[in-house]
């Protein structure tokens, strides 16, 4: 299935960009938004693609132009946006853009575990798995039933959060959970007749839940924000595309604290959301929300 950015032109163009605009696009994905925001930047722009999963580049189109921006595509975390923004010697930016949605073919095609069907490694991380402390593989096998039952429950607000890390630890005494597809039918196992008639699979909230924990996303994201406030230069604007109620709610609420600062307003008071037409063409932009702040001092 073919990767559809959502909210495309809404985000681009609450950047207000021009020709000689510096711009971060924090989360380079399928890109999408490259594309487009590239085409409003002349020679003297400079355009800076981020992505933890060094395979988002692998097909990119954007660099070996004759003409158009300087182009920069670092593999690295957007937390550590500071550094790699450092790291090009730029001092401020006039624009951020992060989408934390997933490309598609992360889950059909990225052999970590992500997608419920898949008989793949249990990992769910986006970078290197030698980069990190622990993997969905860790959680699911090694940590305690109450340890689990408070992930699935505080990242993905899973109601069947005690059911479900039971039947995990029950499942592991008899064999390791090692991949993703052992791990949804487990789920499924756990979850009551009327749980599995939801338009959701039963195990989408737990594979939510260890793939935050896994990737420190929420924590992940407090620091982007802090980072890319910082970068901004005045006039410049950050928008970021959220997914789910845990990630809105941090970015409005650090949205609304920067913006009881001098320093900066709100371009978005309620957020953007998919028009009709996006719906019927991609029903996944369904939960997409984007939020757009300004710094506005001199």
């Amino acid at each position: 299935m073919k990767h559809i950015t959502v909210l495309q032109s809404e985000a681009v163009a609450a950047l207000t960009l021009n020709r000689s605009s510096i711009v971060v696009d924090a989360t380079f994905g399928a890109g999408g938004h490259a594309k487009l925001v590239c085409e409003q930047l002349g020679d003297e722009g400079v355009y800076i693609g981020i992505d933890a999963d060094k395979t988002a580049f692998a097909d990119n189109t954007l660099e070996g132009k004759k003409s158009g921006p300087t182009i920069h595509l670092v593999n690295d975390n957007f937390s550590n946006l500071s550094e790699i923004v450092s790291s090009l010697h730029i001092k401020k930016v006039n624009g951020i853009l992060a989408d934390l949605g997933w490309r598609t073919d992360q889950f059909t095609d990225g052999g970590k575990g992500f997608s419920f069907s898949a008989d793949e490694p249990l990992l769910m991380t986006y970078g290197s798995p030698e980069q990190y402390t622990f993997t969905a593989y860790d959680i699911v096998n090694s940590w305690q039933e109450e340890n689990i039952a408070d992930v699935l429950y505080g990242y993905a607000e899973e109601r069947m959060s005690r059911r479900i890390a039971k039947a995990i630890v029950m499942a592991r005494k008899k064999a390791k959970i090692t991949t993703a597809a052992a791990l949804a039918a487990v789920v499924e196992s756990a979850v009551p007749g009327f749980y599995k008639k939801a338009k959701i699979h039963p195990a989408t909230k737990t594979f939510q839940a260890l793939r935050i924990a896994v990737n420190d996303e929420l924590g992940t994201l407090e620091r982007f924000i802090s980072a890319a406030s910082s970068l901004l230069a005045p006039q410049g604007t950050l928008a970021i595309i959220t997914f789910h109620s845990l990630e809105d709610r941090i970015v409005k609420l650090r949205f609304r604290e920067l913006a009881q600062t001098e320093g900066f307003s709100l371009v978005t008071k309620k957020p953007i959301v998919a028009t009709r037409e996006e719906l019927l063409a991609n029903p996944r932009a369904r939960s997409a929300k984007l939020r757009v702040i300004k710094r506005t001092e001199t």
